[in-house]
């Protein structure tokens, strides 16, 4: 049993091992001190308290031996004995194969980055808001990134409570946000008609042919990056958006909101443009869109800035703005020619049209003064209309 029936003895040149029994089990576990008389001592005594706690039923196997495979055998509640940083770790790997690409690479730098720092220490049971609150109250950052950091967490929590690892959520129900100053605006910068005739100018073939493309369309980068020719009905004059690629991606994945989902009206230059590219990518019957230098479909909006986009602007002598400004360009001209908001919204991608009013507003007409008239005319009557003139007395 150890020495002198101490239940201690020593287990190498580094540690000493006591024996116990708890639950009706006998127990050994090592302490990490060398076996000199003083030390063993002190194993005694420490051996002595545990046997005081589990008689007086106050004995926390976890606390005591946190490392121990003892404690996870012991435990009441399972969370208890995982630590922070490996459930978040195996969490991450057992989402891999639903999240997107672009969504996993988020979590993991998020997982990585930000919550194992700071909560990785801790036990799934002793995480509270209070350690929440302090950790991201340090944060030099927007509401919003706040919000994206906790929401890994919040869902790796509530997975644990599904799995009876932990009694409650800390975060369920609560997010820790700060005052935040006011979120800047998105930049909104279209072309000018005039700038888009000398971008057009100074591109040839595939590189025109896209530009052109999606200045008509307001197709998001990593939309018309993923779109296939089988996406293109011509019979209808629309194409059907249902997918994505994103730098992160390997391939096309759906979109990200369900509104994202669409069918798009092929208008005049966005057909041109089509029927122009077919010489290059129809015969395949795969990518519309591909890199000129690779003959391979674009991996990203990254490689169209700089190797597409950055030298056509200069080319042409336009300043320079990104990609993504054609998407603004399309929503401003549609807005300024006076279609309508809602019709724009679900030709983008938007499942109503107030993001439309609140960012491109300035592009949308003044109030149309003639407004209401043809419902007068329509509906009006004469026991509508009233009169300022008074009978004579």
């Amino acid at each position: 049993m150890g020495r002198d029936g101490s239940g201690v003895k020593s287990a190498s040149q580094s540690s000493i091992e006591i024996t116990f029994t708890y639950r009706g089990q006998r127990c050994r576990e090592r302490l990490p001190l060398k076996p000199t008389p003083a030390n063993l001592k002190r194993a005694e005594q420490h051996r002595a308290a545990i046997l005081h706690a589990i008689a007086t039923n106050s004995f926390d196997y976890a606390s005591t031996f946190p490392h121990s495979k003892n404690a996870a055998k012991f435990a009441d509640i399972q969370g208890d004995v995982l630590f922070l940083e490996n459930y978040l770790e195996k969490w991450l790997d057992s989402r891999k194969p639903e999240l997107k690409a672009s969504g996993y690479d988020g979590y993991r730098k998020i997982i990585f980055g930000k919550l194992i720092p700071a909560f990785g220490h801790l036990r799934l049971t002793e995480i509270k808001r209070s350690h929440i609150r302090e950790a991201l109250s340090q944060q030099t950052c927007s509401n919003k990134t706040l919000a994206n950091i906790q929401s890994p967490l919040r869902k790796a929590l509530d997975d644990a409570l599904n799995d009876d690892l932990i009694e409650s959520n800390p975060l369920a129900g609560w997010t820790y946000s700060k005052l935040d100053a006011p979120a800047k605006r998105v930049k909104i910068d279209p072309f000018s008609k005039e700038e888009q005739a000398a971008i057009l100018e100074a591109a040839t073939g595939q590189v025109r042919n896209l530009v052109q493309f999606a200045l008509w369309t307001g197709l998001r980068t990593s939309e018309y990056v993923a779109l296939d020719w089988s996406d293109v009905d011509f019979m209808r004059g629309v194409i059907i958006i249902d997918k994505a690629l994103t730098q992160k991606a390997t391939e096309a994945e759906t979109t990200k909101t369900f509104s994202g989902q669409r069918e798009v009206k092929l208008l005049g230059p966005a057909l041109d443009a089509l029927n122009a590219q077919k010489q290059f990518t129809y015969l395949a019957g795969k990518e519309v869109f591909q890199n000129p230098a690779t003959g391979e479909r674009w991996t990203g909006d990254q490689p169209i800035r700089k190797r597409m986009f950055e030298p056509l602007l200069k080319r042409a002598r336009v300043r320079y703005r990104n990609p993504y400004q054609t998407r603004h360009t399309y929503a401003s001209m549609m807005l300024s020619a006076g279609e309508h908001p809602m019709w724009v919204a679900k030709q983008m991608g938007h499942s109503d049209w107030t993001m439309i009013a609140r960012v491109y507003g300035k592009w949308m007409p003044d109030a149309d003064t003639q407004a209401g008239s043809r419902a007068e005319q329509l509906f009006g009557n004469d026991n509508n209309k009233t009169t300022n003139l008074r009978k004579p007395a």
